[in-house]
């Protein structure tokens, strides 16, 4: 069984026809899973529905403690990209090397809701990196993983990279 966590980003955003602005109502990651046909067993809880650019530390420690009090050695995190790194180092840095869990972090650059978005690619991309992959905390991006430490995200392209290269 893998465990998801769900914490908004761009991921999960609606257009308010009213405001024209992006909003939060409820998660798509149910909806993304039957559509996707995934037969994969897993146990989803909303921690939060934000923006991760309004995500504090209070936030981050509450998605630690959750990593770290869930049963299953698998972890799944949606989350906004603008600091999906900063969260996966808190991780890593509260949980330690000898973690004994995968824990993989992935968003999307276009809300589900608009229909192009690359979230539905990024969550199964990211459900499979997190089943095969060792023990550690990664982001997955558009097909890659990258160890949370070696990625960055290049802001003049819109692109997860490697950092070390």
């Amino acid at each position: 069984m893998i465990r998801i966590f769900i914490t908004g980003g761009t991921f999960d955003k609606d257009y308010d026809e009213l405001t024209g602005s992006l909003v939060f109502k409820d998660t798509h990651l149910p909806e993304m899973l039957r559509l996707g046909r995934s037969r994969v067993d897993v146990s989803i809880r909303t921690l939060m529905m934000i923006d991760s650019l309004e995500m504090t530390a209070a936030d981050r420690s509450l998605i630690v403690e959750q990593c770290l009090q869930a049963a299953e050695p698998r972890i799944l995190i949606t989350h906004g990209t603008d600091t999906v790194i900063e969260t996966a180092g808190t991780i890593a840095a509260a949980i330690g090397r000898d973690i004994g869990k995968t824990i993989v972090l992935t968003g999307a650059m276009v809300p589900y809701a608009f229909g192009s978005s690359d979230g539905l690619f990024n969550l199964g991309s990211a459900l499979s990196f997190v089943q095969i992959l060792p023990p550690g905390v990664y982001v997955a991006m558009n097909g890659r993983y990258f160890q949370w430490d070696c990625v960055r995200k290049n802001r003049q392209t819109g692109v997860f990279e490697d950092r070390t290269t």
